[in-house]
């Protein structure tokens, strides 16, 4: 699968080596237009502690060791390319509006290629007037919140989750609202019960679409946007015996976001996220859905719930002059266990990072950060924490191509 994507990125450079020996003076609103973005990057560091070695180059609490020396010795470097990204977008003039695309892919394996260096898709989506459908940003989540740091994966409290969907935006702008069918999908944790017969005929059903929406207030201070989402989990018990531990949760949240600028490019990163069943919308949570007993049924002694969550997410990104900049915040993750997951699952986890990067360029920059996390368990009372300094160099590449329409 991988060939033919990477046929598709060498047939769409020989197209826009093409249209370049036609290239015209840009008229937004009459031509045809493409452009090829992306950037290379490197990262390289020591982890002063152990992570899921599947995960070397990011810092994720719940990646971190759930019991000692889970993952081996403490102290390890690491190298990556693994943030490198490629991008293209399109835009054509229609008489229903411009006609936008997107297509973009990066090098960070995730799923069954965790650890590896193999191409990637982030988004491939497109949209016209006030439709839009494909894979991008969930319109439950706020992009904008992404402070200006180097490493990958994120504040672990913030919404992020690019998904399937179809979207109407009614309003558009720096004030917007938007609705979305997504695609639905969620995760469950069988807890003290995982190696039980009982459990191996019981299977996911979703029959709805997750529903999201959100709605952005924005001025030249910045803006403030309100986010939600409402889903339903289900499964099924296909087992013949005694028990019947078919189900179904609803998971809801909310999303409160806000970026607030200060003196000539500073901003405020600000996001408050709760709900119950969410946990895959969320930038690095556990389960969406865990087992909790009612042992005064007979007939369904366990039952699998919508577990709550609480994200915080406050950065701030200080620009010192044209060549520096630095960012500073903290961000958390606080889970509601249910009462028969195991003592070892998640429970609470922190992340917070510093930085100082220097830009020789306008294409390019490096940066110096320390990054800190750590985490803690449901009920044996394991904690622990994780720190590393990170290095990295970033260049960025951009090149847009014009086309004049013929006239039908």
């Amino acid at each position: 699968m991988r060939n033919p994507i990477l046929l598709f990125v060498v047939i769409t450079c020989l197209f826009a080596l093409q249209a370049s020996a036609q290239e015209v003076e840009p008229q937004p609103e009459k031509q045809v237009s493409m452009e090829i973005y992306g950037f290379t990057m490197t990262d390289a560091g020591h982890d002063f502690k152990q992570v899921d070695p599947a995960w070397f180059d990011v810092l994720r609490p719940t990646k971190l060791p759930a019991f000692k020396n889970e993952f081996g010795a403490n102290g390890e470097t690491y190298f990556s390319v693994r943030q490198t990204r490629m991008g293209v977008k399109g835009y054509l003039p229609t008489r229903f509006g411009e006609l936008k695309t997107i297509f973009e892919w990066e090098l960070f394996g995730t799923g069954v290629d965790a650890g590896q260096t193999t191409l990637r898709l982030r988004h491939a989506y497109g949209e016209l007037g006030k439709w839009g459908a494909g894979q991008y940003w969930s319109p439950f989540m706020d992009i904008d919140v992404f402070p200006n740091t180097v490493e990958y994966w994120g504040p672990n409290g913030m919404v992020f989750f690019r998904n399937v969907q179809i979207r109407y935006m009614p309003i558009q702008g720096d004030t917007r609202l938007t609705f979305a069918l997504e695609r639905p999908g969620a995760s469950a944790d069988q807890g003290l019960y995982a190696n039980r017969i009982e459990l191996e005929g019981v299977f996911p059903q979703f029959q709805l679409p997750d529903f999201s929406a959100e709605y952005r207030f924005g001025k030249k201070w910045g803006y403030v946007e309100l986010a939600g989402i409402v889903r339903r989990m289900a499964w099924k018990d296909l087992n013949n015996d005694a028990f019947d531990l078919s189900g179904h949760a609803t998971g809801w949240g909310l999303n409160l976001s806000s970026g607030i600028k200060f003196f000539k490019k500073d901003i405020l990163h600000l996001q408050a996220v709760y709900g119950e069943g969410i946990e895959n919308y969320m930038n690095d949570a556990p389960v969406d859905v865990g087992v909790q007993n009612q042992f005064n049924n007979t007939r369904t002694p366990v039952k699998g719930v919508a577990l709550p969550v609480l994200g915080l997410v406050a950065f701030y990104d200080r620009y010192w002059s044209d060549k520096f900049s630095s960012s500073l915040g903290y961000s958390m993750v606080d889970i509601d266990n249910s009462d028969a997951q195991d003592p070892s699952a998640f429970n609470k986890g922190s992340y917070a990072i510093g930085n100082i990067i220097y830009y020789p360029t306008a294409n390019a920059l490096m940066a110096l950060e320390f990054q800190w996390g750590d985490r803690k368990n449901f009920k044996d009372g394991w904690k622990t924490n994780d720190y590393r300094i990170q290095v990295s160099f970033k260049y960025n590449f951009s090149q847009k191509f014009y086309h004049e329409p013929t006239t039908p």
